[in-house]
């Protein structure tokens, strides 16, 4: 009877054993079972670094882009004191400019430096500079050069008293005279005409 007892327990705790290391293993297994099941995908973290990759509320519109290009090359309006404030540290080329006598009766020429990059817009600052008064005063002015002729745009200042149809024929000759003769004369601009506008309207003269 004791022979039988031990060869019983022999085969049965053997696979008593097995049987538990079996329904342990299916046990830790089914949290994965379930996931594959149901099809849900466990959660992943990818690390993000906000100063590589942008959200779209901070990535500027290409508007923006394209007007912070240093090659982009937009219409500028310039202010009559911008020719002398600037610092001449690069090149520089030489012109005639002319300027009428205190009779209003000649343009007299003169030679001056100013930079090489942008001459007929800097000489034309030097000139309205001149013609600034009290109570006659722009704000600002455009050159635009096309096809030998060049297109002055003048803008009064709010704060000026006078407006350029109450310029005398004197103060009419030292502005708009000395700006076409200094802009025809100096050859290697090419420039065979020059208009007067105000804001984009002509100036009769």
């Amino acid at each position: 009877m004791s022979k039988i007892m031990n060869t019983t327990k022999r085969y049965f705790l053997p696979l008593i054993f097995a049987t538990i290391v079996v329904s342990l293993s299916s046990c830790s297994s089914n949290p994965t079972a379930n996931n594959i099941d149901t099809g849900t995908p466990s959660p992943t973290t990818t690390p993000t670094n906000s100063a590589s990759s942008p959200t779209p509320s901070q990535i500027p519109p290409v508007a923006q882009l394209r007007e912070k290009s240093p090659n982009q090359e937009s219409p500028k309006e310039n202010t009559p004191s911008s020719s002398t404030s600037k610092t001449v540290n690069g090149k520089t080329t030489n012109v005639t400019i002319y300027t009428s006598d205190t009779q209003c009766q000649e343009l007299i020429p003169e030679k001056v430096l100013v930079p090489a990059e942008e001459p007929v817009t800097n000489v034309v600052g030097k000139i309205i500079e001149k013609r600034d008064t009290s109570d006659f005063s722009l704000s600002g002015y455009r050159v635009n050069i096309k096809n030998g002729i060049a297109t002055v745009d003048l803008r009064i200042s709010p704060q000026s008293k006078r407006q350029i149809a109450s310029l005398s024929s004197c103060e009419q000759f030292a502005l708009f005279g000395s700006l076409r003769k200094t802009l025809t004369s100096n050859a290697q601009w090419n420039i065979k005409e020059v208009r007067f506008t105000e804001r984009g309207q002509d100036i009769i003269l």
